[in-house]
């Protein structure tokens, strides 16, 4: 005869007692077990396909840089590991490289181009220096850790948002993202960004993925959210009536 497993016949009658009391508890409160209905379920809709006719897009509408990729020039990496880059140095060279933006009176950011010194000469007031704190985390899947990078556009609100890796012991750009930032996340191989919305309690959140196939972070979510917060009033589409209090102004992100 086989031997006994030791332990199942007390989980059983364990099993049955529960059961019974269950059973017993249930007819004294008087519920019988029975089913309840949760009301009407509504009809289901098939999705209807507009315009079947129209002639489909051969080309985007809009460029939205996906697998945009950018070797940064002048910035080494040491022993291929990207957490002994400067990331001043990153960004002394993204001002280089792009002097339409950085560059002269009219540039959209010379604010930045102005400040970059604060980050490194002494004396100065580090807080104004733009180059905020980096980030290390592998986004790639290669094992070794990335660098995401954040400065501040100035003199306007937006912040710049990076990914950097190395390839071929070369640093290279593989995302690029300007806006006015509320909030930066990180998750998995993703980089999450919310920006404010002058519709109170709503806000724009973006979601760029690593993708191996093309070795580059694509926008691969693009939404328009509920946040629940209505503590900013939303900017009135048209002036207010004389003798009315001033239109509320939305509030600027701050990076």
């Amino acid at each position: 005869m086989p031997p006994s497993r030791p332990g199942r016949p007390v989980r059983a009658a364990r099993t049955t007692a529960a059961v019974a009391l269950l059973l017993a508890t249930a007819v004294a409160c008087g519920d019988t077990g029975a089913l309840r209905g949760a009301g009407a379920t509504p009809t289901a809709t098939s999705p209807a396909k507009l315009w079947p006719n129209l002639s489909p897009a051969a080309s985007p509408a809009y460029d939205f840089d996906e697998a945009d990729t950018e070797t940064v020039k002048g910035v080494t990496v040491p022993g291929d590991d990207i957490r002994k880059v400067d990331p001043i140095a990153v960004v002394r060279a993204e001002i280089a490289a792009h002097p339409s933006d950085y560059d002269g009176s009219q540039a959209p950011y010379r604010g930045t181009a102005e400040k970059i010194s604060d980050c490194t000469d002494a004396g100065t007031d580090r807080s104004a220096c733009p180059v905020l704190k980096p980030y290390y985390r592998d986004l790639t899947g290669d094992g070794r850790d990335d660098l995401t990078l954040g400065f501040r556009l100035l003199p306007t609100k937006m912040t710049a948002v990076r990914v950097y890796t190395v390839e071929k012991h070369r640093l290279v750009q593989v995302m690029a993202n300007d806006d006015a930032v509320s909030g930066v996340e990180l998750a998995g191989h993703s980089v999450i960004i919310r920006s404010p919305s002058e519709l109170a309690g709503y806000e724009y959140r973006v979601q760029w993925t690593w993708d191996a196939d093309q070795k580059a972070m694509l926008l691969t979510h693009d939404e328009f959210l509920r946040t629940g917060s209505r503590k900013h009033g939303v900017r009135r589409a048209t002036p207010a009536p004389p003798g009315s209090p001033a239109s509320p102004t939305p509030p600027s992100a701050t990076p």
